[in-house]
C-alpha cells in the first residue's frame, strides 16, 4: 500500500491506496465524486476527464499514486456558493447534452481549453474537445456551449476586471 495526499476540490484527502488503483476508482468509490464517471476505462471517451493541477487528464488513465500531491478538480467542485461555474450554466442554456454521461468530461475539458485559450474559434473548440466524445449529439450544441462560456466569461472579466482564472476550479 502507498500513502497519498491530494486535494479534491479543495479539500485535502490522505489515502492508503494500491499502487494499481486508477484515481478514477479513488475520486467515484473512496472519495464520493461520483459525478466523475466511468465511461470506457480505456481513455478514449474522456467522461472521466478532470483537471489535474489545472489541465485536463482521463482519470481512468492516471493512477492515483501519480496523483500524490496533484490538486484536482471534479466537475463537483464547480459551483461557487451554489452558483454555477459559467461553463455548466453554458451547456445548460444551449442544450448540450441529451444522456449527460459525457457531460462533466466535457466541461471539464471545456474549462481547460477557455483557460488557455479565453477566445477560441469553432476549430479550436472542436479540437479542445477531441479527446472527449459524446454519443447522442453531433456536437454542434456543445460548440455553442463553449462559445457562449468564453462570451460569458470574457464580459465576467470585463465587468469584474478579474482573471476568468479566477472562476475556475478552487484549489
Amino acid at each position: 500500500m502507498a500513502r497519498i495526499t491530494v486535494n479534491v476540490d479543495g479539500i485535502r484527502f490522505e489515502e492508503e491506496v494500491e499502487p494499481r488503483l486508477l484515481l478514477v476508482h479513488l475520486l467515484r468509490d473512496r472519495l464520493g465524486r461520483t459525478g466523475t464517471p466511468i465511461g470506457c476505462d480505456t481513455s478514449n471517451c474522456g467522461a472521466c476527464t478532470v483537471l489535474l493541477d489545472g489541465k485536463t487528464a482521463k482519470s481512468c488513465a492516471v493512477l492515483a499514486v501519480q496523483a500524490d500531491g496533484c490538486d484536482i478538480g471534479t466537475v463537483e467542485g464547480l459551483a461557487d456558493g451554489g452558483r454555477r461555474h459559467p461553463v455548466q450554466d453554458a451547456f445548460h442554456e444551449e442544450h448540450a447534452l441529451q444522456c449527460g454521461y459525457c457531460t462533466p468530461g466535457m466541461i471539464m475539458a471545456a474549462i481547460d481549453l477557455l483557460r488557455t485559450d479565453p477566445h477560441p474559434s469553432e476549430e479550436a473548440i472542436r479540437e479542445g474537445l477531441e479527446g472527449n466524445l459524446c454519443r447522442c449529439t453531433g456536437y454542434q450544441n456543445i460548440v455553442r456551449a463553449v462559445r457562449r462560456a468564453a462570451a460569458a466569461m470574457s464580459a465576467s472579466v470585463s465587468v469584474n476586471g478579474e482573471q476568468a482564472a479566477a472562476r475556475e476550479v478552487p484549489a
